[in-house]
């Protein structure tokens, strides 16, 4: 056999090779391997199921079926666990561990003897943690998504967590519905195994994963609970095996272009603000920078084709049966960069040589007939966002789009919960709200952006208004919400600058959002700034504190990108 493939890759030092191999393969045999099974290819599987998961409950039947495929085609499957993101049960967020589960990854996969790796991850921060530990890992990987969720059913209504669990909550807190209805909703709203049913943060991934060629064709929309889900993880398995073989690693598939065109895709499936953070840092372990001044000319050219909430109105469920991301991918094909090869080993032309059978036109729009002709996704800069922020045109109320509005400045996230429902808080229909220090090292970032209509507004029917911050948004909400603004306000952005009675002006069509004031008036409030927060004293919470980057590189740690390692950045562009 081959020393340093199988078995025999990396192992452990104890000053005698032969002995290493020997004590590995006597522990090995311990699990009843036999030695014939033991020279095979090893397929790491890395499963990120937990319970407090909920979007992988069904992971465990999903690695049985990678199993079976990894033997069929000749290998040894060995899965592994690490780090579980699960969305909604992680405090302060769960974009502050994503770093965290990117390197558990990365040096799992690294460490431990495999020739190649399957991803098995779904919920919002997972599918990237693992993208960006196998790209920096250098070994064959291949994700495989667990699936979006199936659709509910209330009073006759179809539910899918989360846009309609966002809009019956702006509902009850306008007083239109009760307590006792809220909690009748709550019981619907996430009724299967998987991720959100919308075109949400888990399902961006998901898509963006299979645009850049690193899961299989036809994979991202597969609902959780059908049977196909359980068949693709089947065939993963398998790709797995001849990914070990050819040494294929992801840094010959995530490129240059690869990544251009998974931002078509993002901006085409009308996808998550997160996804420029995530593809932001996904770049950056490539090697890229995924430049929002180029985002921009992209956006412009790029047809949001998808009609699933929160931008439309129907759910990934409706995707998959409509002929699911390939579908996207014929109607965007003049725009690709069709040389691209996938985990498959095929190039997208040969992906898309034939046309789907059959499109659902009420999900898929065509080219030429497009649910909005561009600009799903666009970056604004401005005196308030030096180095960009992010607004979700295709969620937004286009009679927002050139604005000019007095501030109500929330300075945090404790101020923005004691004092937006208060009735004498001073607030009119077309000011506009300023949530600041909740960027990565202010408040990590949450999914706060999505700032509520203040209660006594709510209740006289107001359902949107501009709202600033440096915070994320959840790909299942929906507004004028302007983003990710960088510099954050707990680095001395000019965010933090922003006082109550300011007037804010948003030019979507200058892609630009400023605070009208003189430049000297804000060098002298830069002044009176209050001195930053203390780097926590130990953990992971300080290394967080010392080595986040900026939302523009997608919040991943300095000491963790390509060009780290003396290998240089090299923008996303043509």
């Amino acid at each position: 056999m081959n020393r340093g493939t199988g078995l025999d890759k990396g192992l452990t030092s104890y000053g005698d090779a032969a002995f290493s191999r020997y004590l590995r393969r006597s522990f090995a045999k311990s699990m009843g391997y036999s030695g014939e099974m033991l020279d095979r290819p090893i397929i790491g599987i890395a499963t990120s199921a937990s319970g407090f998961n909920n979007c992988h409950r069904h992971t465990p039947e999903l690695v049985e079926a990678v199993k079976r495929g990894v033997l069929g085609a000749g290998g040894l499957p060995l899965e592994f666990p690490t780090i579980s993101l699960g969305e909604v049960f992680l405090s302060p967020t769960s974009l502050v561990f994503r770093n965290l589960m990117s390197m558990d990854v990365e040096e799992m996969i690294r460490a431990q003897p495999m020739n190649a790796v399957v991803l098995i991850g779904g919920c919002d921060k997972t599918v990237p943690a693992q993208l960006m530990g196998a790209i920096s890992a250098g070994v064959p990987a291949i994700q495989l998504v667990v699936g979006p969720m199936m659709t509910g059913r209330y009073h006759g209504e179809r539910l899918g967590a989360c846009t309609d669990c966002r809009r019956f909550w702006a509902r009850y807190r306008a007083g239109e519905i009760t307590g006792d209805e809220i909690a009748e909703v709550e019981d619907c709203l996430a009724v299967t195994a998987g991720t959100c049913a919308v075109m949400g943060t888990a399902s961006t991934m998901a898509c963006i994963a299979e645009a850049l060629g690193m899961s299989l064709p036809g994979s991202a929309a597969v609902p959780a609970v059908h049977a196909d889900r359980l068949r693709i993880a089947e065939a993963t398995g398998a790709q797995a095996v001849r990914l070990a073989q050819s040494g294929t690693v992801p840094a010959q598939i995530v490129t240059r272009e690869s990544l251009e065109n998974a931002v078509r895709v993002l901006l085409a499936i009308g996808g998550s603000t997160n996804g420029v953070v995530h593809l932001a840092a996904i770049a950056g372990r490539a090697g890229l920078i995924l430049d929002l001044h180029h985002l921009n000319a992209l956006s412009d050219s790029t047809p949001v084709l998808v009609n699933l909430k929160p931008t439309g109105q129907h759910y990934m469920e409706d995707l998959h049966a409509a002929g699911g991301l390939g579908a996207v991918l014929h109607e965007l094909k003049p725009l690709l960069h069709l040389e691209c090869r996938s985990v498959t080993g095929e190039t997208l032309e040969e992906r898309l040589g034939q046309r789907p059978a059959f499109v659902d036109r009420n999900v898929v729009r065509p080219a030429g007939d497009p649910f909005r002709p561009s600009g799903g996704l666009l970056a604004l800069f401005g005196n308030l966002a030096p180095n960009g922020s992010i607004l979700k045109c295709a969620a937004a109320d286009e009679r927002l789009f050139e604005h000019e509005g007095r501030a109500v400045v929330f300075t945090d996230l404790n101020d923005l919960a004691m004092r937006v429902d208060d009735p004498l808080l001073d607030v009119r229909v077309d000011d506009v709200l300023v949530l600041q220090n909740a960027g990565p090292i202010g408040a990590g970032m949450p999914e706060a952006g999505y700032l509520p209509i203040p209660a006594k507004l709510a209740r006289a029917g107001v359902k949107d208004m501009v709202r600033i911050s440096d915070a994320r948004m959840s790909g299942t909400a929906f507004g004028t919400v302007i983003l990710h603004v960088s510099p954050e306000t707990a680095v001395g952005g000019p965010l933090g600058l922003v006082r109550s009675g300011d007037t804010i002006r948003l030019s979507v069509k200058e892609r630009r959002v400023d605070v009208l004031l003189s430049d000297a008036e804000l060098t002298r409030r830069r002044q009176g700034l209050p001195q930053p927060k203390s780097i926590p004293p130990r953990g992971y919470a300080r290394l967080y504190a010392q080595s986040v980057l900026g939302a523009e590189f997608g919040c991943d740690f300095d000491f963790l990108r390509q060009n780290d390692h003396g290998d240089g950045d090299h923008e996303l562009q043509r």
